[in-house]
């Protein structure tokens, strides 16, 4: 088959021009796409009278013949013949004749890769949805067990104040569902069929848009014909949400690689997610983790890529917008391997609870408590702050804790200590206290693991 421009010219392109201008290499991807829309298409012009019904029915079968071999890796791609879209149309004719040459009527290739595009998407989103949606899960059952296990919650990676395990856990669940929830807006907001705009201006063929668009699920059809075949919003938005999953996996590897070092200990992370070292026997590498935290930087340049690519064209289609394609595929294989990874590997990860709770008793995380002990019995916030500042300098320098002071010593910096002040310095007694909604308290806790529940049930 002739190049389906090539009418006009009468030298042929140069080799190396052909090398640069082929996507068949890596938009053979959409082909299943590719054909769901062209059935789409192939039935409308029959049904409105542009094409034979006989010939739309020949397409039709033509094209679910090709679908079949597709889907049974029985193509050969032809680099010669550009993209996906031209190699099914060769085929469809080598497959049903004549009649294989109607189906381009009252389409483009700039309205067909742009609605083969949202399909695509489509698709990948109710995937990443689904594996969003497990992860949670999965974060969910890892924390049930933990909702009164003790450890240290950290500001600037300095412990800071005593946390439950379910309450650190739950933060990624609530991380997760921000994700989710861009994910089901940004299906909404691409699920528009740009086919019918043509190249650039519509048809003058008396095509019925909104059947197609019913065919093929899209709530909507696009008001601009100009806008439908350059747009790629949809296509940024996927590398951005994608951007933010990877970015939460991400801080989440961070703490796994720390928890997992002997200096902490808090994890131990299942054999299937590590690795050892080709010279050090001992040795137990996060190397799962390092990896997910190592591709988040590929998905960050996916989606600078396609950023830069759009900030200069002018409408309508350019050629320049073949190069969207392999940053946004890249970015959607990358996103699904890592949450494939992280769904698995949270199940193997061992939670050393009594390290936990060993270092909830260091780096005087009682601190805060104390002087709100002191609040409680009269003293300013702002004098308390200052007199367990004291307490804390003289406990560095002693070599103790806090609750290991004698009640004499705690009277050296305020009369307002008495020996109920130990009661309040447990971090059981700590988490306890923050009993607001939102907070570590274990009851609030619990609730909010259950409220996470619920929110995924009804999603």
């Amino acid at each position: 088959m002739s190049k389906l421009w090539g009418g006009r010219f009468e030298g042929k392109t140069d080799a190396v021009v052909e090398h640069l201008g082929e996507s068949v290499s890596f938009d053979a991807r959409l082909a299943p796409w590719d054909i769901a829309a062209s059935i789409a298409h192939a039935d409308m012009l029959g049904a409105c009278g542009v094409i034979a019904k006989a010939d739309a029915r020949k397409i039709v079968q033509g094209l679910k013949a090709i679908a079949k071999r597709v889907a049974c890796n029985d193509i050969q791609w032809d680099a010669q013949l550009e993209d996906v879209h031209t190699n099914i149309e060769s085929l469809l004719v080598e497959t049903i004749g004549a009649a294989g040459k109607r189906l381009h009527t009252g389409r483009s290739r700039n309205d067909q890769i742009a609605t083969d595009v949202r399909l695509w998407l489509r698709d990948q989103i109710d995937t990443i949805l689904g594996q969003l949606g497990r992860l949670q899960l999965a974060l969910l059952d890892a924390a049930d067990p933990h909702t009164e296990t003790v450890m240290p919650g950290f500001t600037h990676l300095q412990q800071a104040q005593p946390v439950v395990l379910a309450h650190h856990l739950h933060a990624y669940v609530e991380m997760f569902h921000r994700d989710r929830s861009r994910f089901a807006q940004l299906r909404k907001r691409a699920n528009v069929m740009p086919l019918g705009s043509a190249a650039l201006a519509g048809t003058p063929y008396p095509i019925d848009r909104h059947r197609i668009a019913k065919a093929l699920g899209f709530d909507a059809i696009s008001a601009n014909s100009m806008d439908a075949v350059s747009d790629r919003d949809h296509l940024i938005e996927f590398c951005a949400d994608a951007a933010l999953v990877m970015m939460h996996l991400s801080r989440f590897c961070e703490e796994l690689i720390i928890w997992s070092s002997s200096a902490y200990s808090f994890v131990e992370i299942g054999d299937a997610f590590t690795t050892g070292s080709s010279i050090m026997p001992q040795k137990k590498n996060p190397d799962a983790a390092e990896l997910v935290r190592g591709k988040t930087g590929r998905v960050y340049g996916d989606l600078h890529a396609l950023l830069t690519l759009l900030k200069g064209l002018p409408l309508t289609y350019n050629r320049d917008l073949q190069e969207d394609k392999e940053p946004v595929f890249d970015a959607s294989d990358t996103v699904q391997l890592c949450l494939e990874v992280f769904i698995r590997m949270i199940p193997a990860i061992h939670f050393r609870t009594e390290r936990l709770a060993q270092a909830c008793t260091q780096g005087f995380m009682e601190a805060t408590d104390l002087a709100d002990y002191l609040v409680t019995r009269g003293v300013p916030f702002r004098e308390a702050h200052g007199i367990v500042g004291q307490a804390v300098l003289h406990c560095a320098r002693q070599g103790k804790s806090l609750p290991e002071l004698s009640i004499e010593e705690f009277r050296r910096f305020s009369p307002h200590f008495d020996p109920h002040v130990y009661t309040f310095l447990t971090p059981q007694a700590i988490v306890k206290r923050r009993d607001n909604p939102g907070g570590t308290a274990p009851r609030r806790v619990r609730a909010a693991l259950m409220a996470a529940r619920k929110r995924l049930q009804k999603d």
